[in-house]
């Protein structure tokens, strides 16, 4: 039997096909090279770590807010890094001409030096307006950050820098973006960019656990 991995489970979501809201915990492998994870859907919740079931669940893990519970997440880090607790959106690639372009001019900003922390294969783009960092993240899917300029912020720049974004991958293709809840200016460019929240998540690089 295929054994369930956090990708399955993310693409599916994206066509509409959700695990059951039964309250339920699925512990995954984490793949080479990633960080590991929790993914929290409608009443379900997915680990991506090096742990059993049965620790998850001991440890306080459910679907109902146990796997993200601040008590959980500090035993599945074990004193190592763990991010903040954003909400996840997706949305499909348009394929277009008219990206923004790419440039190697903020390769020392913030943004991306955040994304490069937690995302592979990072490319910056972006304009005098602001910037676009996208790499491989999480199920080694591509994920999309955006940092408008401070003199542009409210001006509806960050709606259609997002929207240009979805350009830099081929038509049709899943796009991420993971948001922090309480960023409302950037949650609410996203979706109207054309992003759906499918979820939230945690990712933790991990020191040692008990």
């Amino acid at each position: 039997m295929t054994q369930l991995t956090l990708v399955d489970v993310l693409l599916d979501a994206t066509r509409g096909r959700f695990p059951p809201a039964d309250g339920a915990v699925d512990v995954v492998p984490v793949p080479d090279g990633e960080l590991e994870a929790v993914l929290a859907l409608t009443g379900h919740a997915v680990i991506q770590a090096d742990i059993g079931v049965e620790d998850a669940l001991q440890a306080g893990a459910d679907g109902f807010g146990g796997a993200t519970s601040p008590a959980f997440l500090l035993w599945l880090a074990g004193g190592g890094w763990i991010s903040s607790h954003d909400v996840v959106l997706w949305a499909a690639a348009t394929g277009e001409a008219d990206a923004p372009a790419k440039t190697t001019e903020f390769d020392d900003h913030p943004r991306v030096v955040a994304a490069r922390r937690i995302r592979r294969d990072v490319r910056v783009h972006g304009d005098d307006h602001g910037i676009v960092t996208i790499g491989r993240g999480l199920g080694d899917q591509w994920e999309l950050g955006v940092q408008i300029a401070s003199e542009h912020r409210g001006s509806g720049s960050g709606r259609r820098l997002i929207a240009a974004a979805r350009a830099l991958r081929p038509l049709g293709e899943p796009l991420f973006a993971h948001v922090a809840p309480g960023n409302a200016a950037s949650l609410r460019a996203f979706l109207a960019a054309g992003f759906v929240p499918l979820g939230s998540v945690v990712m933790i690089r991990p020191g040692s656990r008990p």
